[in-house]
């Protein structure tokens, strides 16, 4: 819970003044077309952000060019990239309170998740990536004594970020540091529903000392914006998070522009499996109550299937239900506040669609179900869950548990796999030899053994299948943003 009460987060949102610009080339700029940034706690305009078409990506992708092909940051050392970064991050730290604030009011997550999670992740990525920029090696290989070979990782160029907003920084900071850290320069496209924290982190960037054009920001729909950037043959790279299906839009645009390498983090309907023998079936049933309803369900990775063996299974659901029961729902802006709006109506409409089709195939409603005033909704359990069930197959993406029951472990596996998706799972057991043989039979990027959403930057993320390709975070994200040159040498 953040030191700031109640009342102070009010009059703070009371008296925000947002950037509401495009930052291109280091300085923000207005758009012939505005769109309004509705906050999901009370459905009234934060503000009117300056909404970019063609012409104004074409301004992002030119400044970027111009910052690359010409510009001072591909060629500042690594140390002097490394303390750029630095000092974004402390700036960052700075106004720790005014990020969390925008990204609670933009997409309702509850502030204190805002201030002690997402802000967390954001200055750790920054920080973590600053660090490994003067940190890489290139490789000289032995070749004889005749001959000198060098392999060396070069900035790939453009990279346009499209990230969704769940975790609007977050999703951000995955893509935009380790591509700033490896010399490329970058145009990020936010979602429309949470361009404001992006537009902050933007002009931190100018004031940490980024030239101008290493950095840019455009807001805008993402059939117009987004679309935009996937067919600029400016762009060198792609990446982006986000749905199946828009996914699938960028690796169509690349196929018809300049074949720039897309790189996709997409959709899950992660599984979560509880074994008998879990050390803890108490705590197993708490965190499955925590991933689920964590962020009101509003992400990728959330474990909204859960696997329970038979014997076990009314024992955790009953825990999971209470859980459920007792979170406060309420304004995202009250410390207190455990689950906050989803983010839009039109989703809050979605997920309770989702909610009626699971009802009408038979599942049981255990917990929730049922709309609250606003776009606000109550944490939701379904058990008798089979596995043809839409709640057991579509990724509803909020507060929405499904429970189905298994009675031998490959039985659990092979309900595990059944999917498109393959982002995350989970298992709980004491055995040793079980929890290696689950995760290596599971088709997920992630496995959890004994826990759930642990990690830290070392490890990558990123899934297999519908799910997507390519990895954030730990090194191997560079590998998206840098190119292999060889250069073999006649001595």
């Amino acid at each position: 819970m953040t030191d700031v009460p109640y009342d102070e987060w009010r009059a703070r949102a009371a008296g925000l003044t947002p950037h509401t610009g495009l930052h291109i080339g280091g300085a923000f700029t207005d758009a012939a077309a505005a769109t309004p940034v509705i906050s999901p706690r009370d459905g009234l305009a934060i503000a009117h952000v300056a909404s970019a078409g063609p012409a104004e990506v074409d301004a992002a992708v030119a400044a970027a060019r111009r910052a690359f092909d010409t510009g001072p940051w591909p060629r500042l050392s690594p140390a002097e990239r490394k303390a750029a970064l630095l000092r974004w991050a402390d700036l960052a730290e700075r106004d720790r309170d005014t990020l969390a604030l925008l990204i609670s009011l933009e997409m309702g997550k509850p502030i204190t998740e805002a201030h002690g999670i997402e802000l967390r992740a954001l200055l750790g990525c920054l920080r973590w990536y600053a660090e490994v920029a003067d940190k890489q090696l290139d490789e000289a290989p032995r070749t004889g004594g005749s001959s000198l070979a060098l392999v060396t990782r070069e900035p790939a160029g453009v990279v346009a970020a499209v990230v969704p907003w769940n975790f609007p920084l977050t999703m951000a900071a995955w893509k935009v540091a380790p591509a700033l850290a490896a010399g490329c320069t970058v145009v990020l496209k936010p979602a429309e529903e949470s361009p404001l924290s992006a537009l902050h982190l933007a002009a931190l960037a100018a004031e940490a000392g980024l030239p101008p054009g290493v950095f840019n920001v455009v807001n805008g729909p993402g059939e117009i914006a987004g679309r935009a950037l996937g067919e600029h043959p400016g762009v060198d790279v792609l990446a982006f998070t986000g749905s199946t299906e828009v996914g699938r839009h960028f690796l169509r645009y690349a196929a018809g522009s300049n074949l720039k390498r897309v790189w996709l983090e997409l959709g899950g309907k992660s599984p979560n499996i509880i074994l008998p023998d879990a050390p803890d079936l108490n705590a197993a049933a708490d965190t499955a109550a925590w991933g689920i309803f964590f962020n009101q369900g509003e992400m990728c990775t959330a474990p909204s299937r859960l696997l329970v063996h038979r014997s076990v299974a009314e024992r955790v659901v009953e825990r999971i239900t209470a859980r459920a029961a007792s979170l406060r729902v309420g304004d995202p802006l009250d410390p207190a506040t455990e689950m906050g709006p989803l983010v839009s109506a039109g989703h809050h409409a979605r997920v309770l669609s989702h909610v009626a089709t699971a009802k009408a195939d038979g599942a049981r409603l255990r917990a929730g179900g049922e709309a609250r005033e606003g776009r606000y909704l109550a944490p939701t359990v379904f058990d008798r869950v089979t596995p043809s069930m839409a709640v057991a197959r579509e990724e509803i993406f909020g507060p929405v548990l499904a429970v189905l029951e298994f009675d031998e472990v490959d039985e659990a596996v092979a309900l595990a796999n059944d999917t498109d998706y393959g982002l995350a799972a989970a298992v709980w057991t004491s055995d040793l030899s079980t929890a290696h043989r689950v995760s290596r039979a599971l088709r997920a990027g992630t496995v959890w053994v004994n826990c759930y959403e642990e990690g830290d930057m070392s490890v990558p993320f990123g899934g297999v299948k519908l799910s997507g390709h390519g990895r954030d975070k730990s090194l191997h994200a560079l590998d998206k943003y840098t190119d292999l040159k060889t250069t073999w040498i006649e001595l």
